[in-house]
């Protein structure tokens, strides 16, 4: 591999590490995520979130503009727990994800749906935008 070859293959690895070409961005940094499915089909934008042991009550979906909010707070009596556990790998914490959603996709007709734990939130694309040409005055 010559120099040029080394050089084209670093600018490219240096690109794709900072440039962010995703449809979404998540707004949140979180050093244990929680666990989410995401994926594009011919039908729109689709999150599978994890959501064991609780209930479509127990969680608020919030869309502010091109933001999409995924909350769930633990009740504090749930802190109070008197058992002696031998062994606990259920997490049963708090949660604040947020997505900025691309504007290909329409956050207006989004749908949520709760099964089994699994949240699921579909998001269509939006009607494609006709181009428009400014004639200059």
């Amino acid at each position: 591999m010559n120099n040029r070859n080394l050089e084209h293959s670093f600018d490219v690895l240096f690109r794709n590490l900072f440039e962010n070409e995703s449809y979404f961005n998540p707004l949140i940094d979180s050093k244990s995520p929680h666990p989410i499915d995401l994926y594009e089909d011919q039908d729109g934008l689709h999150f599978e979130v994890a959501c064991t042991g609780l209930t479509k009550e127990d969680l608020l979906i919030d869309i502010e503009g091109d933001v999409l909010k995924i909350i769930y707070n633990k009740p504090k009596e749930l802190d109070k727990d008197d058992r002696s556990y031998q062994l606990k790998s259920i997490a049963r914490r708090s949660f604040n994800l947020a997505y900025r959603i691309a504007p290909k996709y329409n956050l207006t007709l989004s749908n949520a749906t709760m099964d089994k734990g699994l949240l699921k939130i579909d998001i269509p694309f939006a009607e494609t935008t006709v181009s428009k040409r400014l004639l200059i005055k």
